[in-house]
Parts: structure tokens; sequence; C-alpha cells
């Protein structure tokens, strides 16, 4: 199962932090991504990792904004959200992708999803 959390009500150029905690223990095998489905839209990707962290990606709607890191000890992801805009207004979902080699943007390739955690920015 996966967790996430921090999501909230920021104005426009405001930060937030999400987690993301399992409790599984082989979490340190998985890539990570956070995806999110603004409102009347598709579910996105916006940030990936690799299973040691070394590899990140990210859409380029939030390059250089957001920043994506893991902490295999803990068990858990974070998405530091930086310069925020009306239009990062989402629930964000945490993700998990087994048997993967490289950061994957595409949605069906994750494998178990966390419950999602809302993002409102107002301007």
């Amino acid at each position: 199962q996966l967790q996430a959390c921090g999501g909230g009500l920021v104005q426009a150029g405001g930060s937030l932090r999400l987690s993301c905690a399992t409790s599984g223990r082989s979490f340190s095998r998985f890539y990570m991504g956070w995806f999110r489905q603004g409102p009347g839209k598709e579910r996105e990707f916006v940030a990936g990792i690799s299973s040691s962290g070394a590899v990140t990606r990210y859409a380029d709607s939030v390059k250089g904004r957001f920043a994506i890191s893991r902490d295999n000890a803990k068990n858990s992801v974070y998405l530091q959200m930086n310069s925020l805009k009306a239009e990062d207004t989402a629930v964000y979902y945490c993700a998990a992708a087994a048997d993967q080699s490289y950061v994957t943007t595409i949605r069906s390739r994750y494998d178990y999803w966390g419950q999602g955690t809302e993002v409102t920015v107002s301007s």
C-alpha cells in the first residue's frame, strides 16, 4: 500500500512537499512516480525516480520547479513543489513500478497506486 500526504491549499508562488510512504519491504526495488489529475483532465505524469534515486525525470510543465527524491531507508518518496501555479491544481498520486530499467512516463507501467492527495493553488 502507498500512502500519499502533504497536499493542501496554497497561494500561487508558494511551495508544498508531498510524501508517499509504504510498508512494503521491497521498496528499494521499485521505480517510483508522481502523477496528477486536474479537474476534467486525464491523469498525467509529473515526475519519476529510479530505484536507487540516481535518475529522475520530469514533465516539461514542472521542470525547474518540482523535485522528486526518495529515502529507501524510510520507504518513502517525496515531491517538492515550488513556484506553484494555478494550473498545478490537481489530485496527486504516487505510484510504484516493478521490473523497470528506466524511468517511464507511461501510466500503465506502474503497478501500484496511492490514494491521492489534493493540491489546490489559488491565484
